[in-house]
C-alpha cells in the first residue's frame, strides 16, 4: 500500500472527513528561524554578548522570542533577559520576512488544497505586527481564509479561543479541520477545540521533544505527505 493510500485509510477508518487544514506559522508554514535568529544575535551584540549559532538557537525558534533569549543568555539576570528580547523584537521588526521561506512541500500542498477547493487559515501565536508583514512579504495574505494572531483574542494557543475564531472565520466545523503544528501546544490546541491534530515533525522540534507523546491524529515527516493525505 502506498503512503497516501496508508494515509487515507487512517483518515476514513479513524476521523471525520477533513474540510479545512489550519496551519501554525513558524516552524510549520514557514521557516522563520533565520530572521529570528540574525535579530537574537544583532541584539546580543548590542548588549555585548557573542553571538549564538544558528544550529544551537533554531530549536527555541518556535517557543517565542523569550525562549530564544533564555537559551542564549540562561545565566544572565531577567532584567538584562528582557532588554535582549526587547532588542531583538526590535530588529526582528526591520528585518522580518528578509530570509524567511516556506518549508519544502508548503507551495505544493497549498496548491493541492486550493484544487480541493479546502479553505485553508493560519493560527499562530506570533502578535499580528509581525505575522502579517510576514505573510505579505511571501505574497501569501489572499491565500489564506483567515490569519488568527497571538493577539487576536484574549487567550493565546492552547487555548481553544483562537481555535474557535479560526473554524468560525473559515466557516467549517472543528471537527473537520486538521490543524497543523510543530510545538506540543499546538497538538494541545487543536484537540482542546475538537480539531483533528497533525504533527509537523519538519519543524522546530528540540532534541528532548517526544512528538510520540503529543495528542494528534497525524504525524507528518514532511509537507509532502500532507500532499498525499488529499491526493
Amino acid at each position: 500500500m502506498s503512503l497516501s493510500q496508508q494515509l487515507a485509510a487512517q483518515h476514513l477508518t479513524n476521523s471525520p472527513e477533513i474540510k479545512a487544514v489550519l496551519f501554525d506559522l513558524d516552524g510549520t508554514l514557514v521557516d522563520t528561524a533565520p530572521d529570528l535568529i540574525e535579530a537574537l544575535n544583532l541584539s546580543l551584540n548590542d548588549a555585548g554578548f557573542e553571538r549564538q549559532a544558528p544550529e544551537f538557537i533554531r530549536p527555541f525558534a518556535s517557543h517565542g522570542s523569550m525562549a530564544m533569549v533564555n537559551a542564549a543568555i540562561f545565566h544572565a539576570n531577567e532584567d538584562i533577559k528582557a532588554n535582549v528580547r526587547q532588542g531583538l523584537l526590535e530588529h526582528y521588526l526591520r528585518i522580518n520576512g528578509q530570509q524567511s521561506q516556506l518549508f519544502d512541500g508548503i507551495a505544493a500542498l497549498l496548491t493541492q488544497l486550493k484544487r480541493k477547493g479546502l479553505p485553508v487559515g493560519i493560527v499562530t501565536n506570533k502578535p499580528a505586527r509581525f505575522a502579517r508583514p510576514l505573510i505579505h512579504a511571501l505574497g501569501l495574505t489572499e491565500q489564506f481564509g483567515c490569519i488568527i494572531s497571538g493577539d487576536s483574542t484574549l487567550h493565546p494557543k492552547p487555548h481553544t479561543a483562537p481555535m474557535l475564531l479560526a473554524a468560525q472565520q473559515i466557516a467549517v466545523p472543528p471537527a473537520h479541520i486538521l490543524y497543523l503544528g510543530d510545538a506540543l501546544r499546538d497538538l494541545q490546541a487543536a484537540r482542546n477545540a475538537n480539531m483533528q491534530g497533525g504533527i509537523a515533525l519538519w519543524g522546530y522540534l528540540a532534541r528532548d521533544d517526544k512528538p510520540a507523546s503529543w495528542p494528534s491524529e497525524y504525524q507528518f515527516n514532511s509537507a509532502f505527505e500532507v500532499t498525499a493525505l488529499f491526493s
